[in-house]
């Protein structure tokens, strides 16, 4: 048995659910609990578990995405797309060209935290992606490329394109310099869930990337990849990317 919060228990209440039919809860952590409403107890909200199995929603590869910090309802969109679309975790921050101040980053978080929370039930997901604040654009960087495959989106670059590093990534690391770059074996049809099962996506604010940026993160092991010829908005891009990787990584 499980007891529902106050919140679930309403919202199960809002759908006129009859004791007998079932509906799916879940803990955060990637189990689906599949419930019917416990006899005598429809408006305590307490449920009787019948199943338990793993969530079908969580993709094999875990992408963090990194997105400067913007203004207005953008940060919201990208946000809640990125949940949707996969995204293991959202990690904002400030770079040089941001037009948004930081502000209370406390609140803003704690905001946007909710957002992904109601994206999350919404879409089926089995975990709930965290979302913080990075305490500067380097702090970022450094985590970022940690990931297996860290990926930077440099309006600039112009030789390395999304699906050749993927491909690329799954046959023969790449290692971020120039002649590398032209170098690199590409094997189609590569996967690269196998050999990189974590993937930093880092994206710019609506003037983009300073070139100082676009070197320190070079600097840290970063990739500087291109998402093609047309210049996208902040909130577009790492949407973009994320669909473009779930895609190639056969998640979607």
């Amino acid at each position: 048995m499980i007891r529902l919060s106050d919140e679930d228990a309403a919202h199960i209440r809002s759908l006129r659910l009859r004791p007998d039919e079932l509906f799916v809860v879940c803990d955060g952590n990637g189990s689906d609990y599949i419930c019917r409403l416990a006899a005598g107890q429809t408006a305590s909200g307490v449920a009787e578990i019948i199943e338990t199995r793993p969530t079908s929603g969580e993709p094999a590869v875990s992408c963090t995405v990194y997105i400067a910090l913007a203004k207005g309802d953008r940060l919201d969109y990208a946000v809640q797309k990125s949940v949707e679309l996969g995204a293991r975790g959202i990690v904002l921050f400030k770079s040089h060209r941001c037009v948004s101040a930081p502000g209370d980053a406390a609140k803003k978080t704690a905001r946007l935290q909710r957002i992904a929370l109601e994206a999350a039930k919404q879409c089926g997901r089995g975990y709930v992606p965290g979302v913080c604040a990075s305490d500067s654009f380097e702090d970022a960087m450094k985590q970022a490329a940690q990931a297996s495959l860290p990926l930077f989106f440099y309006e600039l670059e112009e030789k390395l394109s999304l699906k050749a590093a993927l491909e690329s990534f799954g046959n023969a690391p790449i290692v971020p310099s120039a002649s590398a770059v032209s170098s690199a074996p590409i094997v189609p049809g590569a996967s690269a869930v196998s050999s990189a099962p974590t993937i930093s996506i880092v994206t710019g604010p609506e003037g983009g990337f300073e070139e100082e940026e676009a070197e320190l993160a070079r600097s840290l092991g970063m990739l500087t990849v291109t998402l093609g010829p047309r210049i996208l908005r902040c909130e577009t891009a790492p949407i973009a990317a994320l669909a473009a990787i779930m895609f190639q990584t056969g998640n979607m």
